[in-house]
């Protein structure tokens, strides 16, 4: 990109689909944020427009410091500004607000990130992680996880569920309050497309999940 959006395209990036990016816009407001490497079309019918990695940055900008505003919503361990969904990775202080609202925007979420699958996996495929995904390890995995039930712990890092990164390359270690809670976040992540092993934590013994995305 050789100069900065104009403001019309900053207000089509702002207005950009919370979960997957897609965006709504004249046909020569769209072409100039493809020409600037801030979105992509969609090879398939009916042929949408996405932000890219580089439109979600200056997306994120707009919206200031401690917000996340990128598909799959995921501030991994701060709550979201206004109008910003975020999963929950556990841990998070204060704790969010929880209920039949939150509810509806996780499974919103979720089916949004499904449909980003859809629309970026080369093969169409919604059963593996996307690039987002890959790019966004603890955010995807804690939507994945949110959004089959699971509780995420609270601001003492107890009774639920926490995603941690790694300094392992795409993996992300997740932490359950005992074995029956661990093993059903290992049945939900392979479902929704990781690969998943059980390990011993040396220091503390304690038992968890490196999961990674599935690329096949």
């Amino acid at each position: 990109m050789t100069r900065p959006p104009t403001a019309a395209q900053r207000r089509v990036i702002e207005a950009a689909d919370p979960v997957t990016g897609r965006l709504r816009g004249t046909q020569a407001q769209l072409a100039a944020l493809v020409k600037h490497g801030l979105a992509f079309r969609h090879a398939r019918p009916p042929h949408d427009h996405f932000l890219t990695p580089a439109g979600h940055r200056i997306r994120e900008a707009e919206a200031g410091p401690g917000t996340e505003a990128e598909p799959g919503a995921v501030a991994a361990e701060r709550p979201a500004a206004a109008g910003v969904f975020a999963a929950r990775a556990g841990g998070e202080d204060p704790a969010p607000e929880s209920g039949p609202a939150r509810l509806r925007e996780v499974r919103g979420a979720w089916q949004g990130m499904l449909e980003l699958r859809r629309m970026t996996n080369p093969d169409g495929a919604t059963d593996r992680p996307c690039g987002w995904e890959r790019s966004h390890l603890v955010q995807a995995a804690a939507l994945a996880l949110e959004a089959a039930g699971h509780r995420p712990a609270g601001p003492d890092g107890e009774g639920g569920y926490r995603v941690r990164e790694t300094p392992q390359p795409e993996a992300v270690a997740v932490h359950a309050p005992d074995a029956e809670a661990l093993r059903a976040c290992a049945a939900t992540l392979e479902r929704t497309g990781w690969q998943v092993g059980e390990y011993t934590e040396p220091r503390t013994r304690a038992r968890y999940l490196l999961a990674s995305p599935r690329r096949v």
